[in-house]
């Protein structure tokens, strides 16, 4: 079977960056403890990796809530961002800050906060429970008003002269497009900032055009990635191909599989590299079924690297 490697895929800058800072402070000497506020990025491995390295994990319902059970050393604020409530807080227990907040992110954090000082309010389009919404949101909860779907558009009440709209970084293109558009309907005088960053971008744009020539598309990444889910909803959704997501090759099912003549492997942008190859490797060996049988294919897992790293 044909694999076709779908690029770009995998890390973006953000990720790498975050990574790199938490890899350093995790490798100093000192013995000073050092915890990340919630998930560095959306995936277990690179959890795990970290946490090999001695930077422990403190995850919590809000950032703040987990600033509570930090009471000494070093805490890490991820690449999805934080609101200044937290920096106020870190900053009055005295603790070591390191920032590993992506610039897309922080860039959607001053254009908020330029547009709070003109007198806006902000409608901020974002996924609830997310934390990159929170760390926005927590600029002025009273005036940028968190909106996910379509009824939400719907039943927002506003009364505000100056209203602009911005958005989370890793949303579905398309359907950001459709909120913005109903929202430009019911608040002529709009202003809109969509801060999907590029790298989303292009890995759904890719992702919804190989698809097109794909029988099946392989997504591999975390459940809890933001972006991971969104290539597969894209591809679905635009392209009418089945898309699957998937942590690692040992979650690959044969039965996708049967019939098919080209797969294409993508994988979201906090996804580490040997993960993706190992999938590929295992895609690669596939024994397609005899053209009179109507067993399944049977899955060959290759031998590729399964630990993670920035690949």
């Amino acid at each position: 079977m044909e694999v076709v490697r779908i690029s770009p895929r995998g890390y973006c800058h953000g990720v790498v960056e975050a990574i790199r800072a938490a890899r350093r402070v995790g490798a100093e000497p000192g013995g000073e403890p050092v915890a990340m506020l919630g998930y560095l990025v959306h995936n277990e491995h690179v959890t795990r990796e970290l946490a090999a390295s001695g930077v422990r994990l403190v995850d919590a319902p809000t950032r703040l809530e987990g600033l509570a059970a930090i009471d000494r050393g070093t805490v890490i604020f991820t690449a999805h961002g934080v609101s200044p409530q937290v920096r106020a807080q870190a900053a009055a227990r005295g603790l070591r800050t390191v920032d590993a907040t992506c610039s897309d992110v922080v860039r959607t954090h001053d254009l908020v906060d330029r547009l709070l000082a003109d007198g806006y309010t902000v409608i901020y389009l974002g996924k609830v429970g997310h934390p990159e919404p929170e760390g926005v949101v927590g600029h002025d909860p009273g005036r940028v008003l968190l909106v996910e779907t379509l009824a939400d558009v719907e039943r927002l009440v506003v009364d505000a002269d100056k209203l602009a709209v911005t958005t989370q970084t890793t949303l579905s293109v398309w359907d950001t497009n459709a909120l913005i558009a109903r929202l430009r309907e019911r608040f002529p005088r709009l202003e809109v900032h969509n801060e999907i960053c590029s790298a989303t971008q292009d890995r759904q744009e890719a992702a919804v055009a190989a698809a097109r020539e794909c029988d099946v598309v392989v997504v591999v990444g975390s459940s809890r990635s933001s972006n991971s889910l969104r290539l597969v909803q894209v591809v679905e959704e635009l392209a009418g191909t089945p898309a699957h997501l998937v942590d690692t090759v040992d979650e690959l099912r044969p039965e996708w599989f049967a019939g098919c003549r080209r797969v294409g492997v993508t994988a979201g942008a906090s996804t580490p590299s040997p993960l993706t190859r190992a999938v590929i490797q295992a895609l690669e060996g596939l024994e397609p079924p005899p053209a009179a049988a109507g067993r399944p294919v049977a899955l060959r897992a290759g031998r590729g690297p399964s630990a993670p790293g920035t690949g």
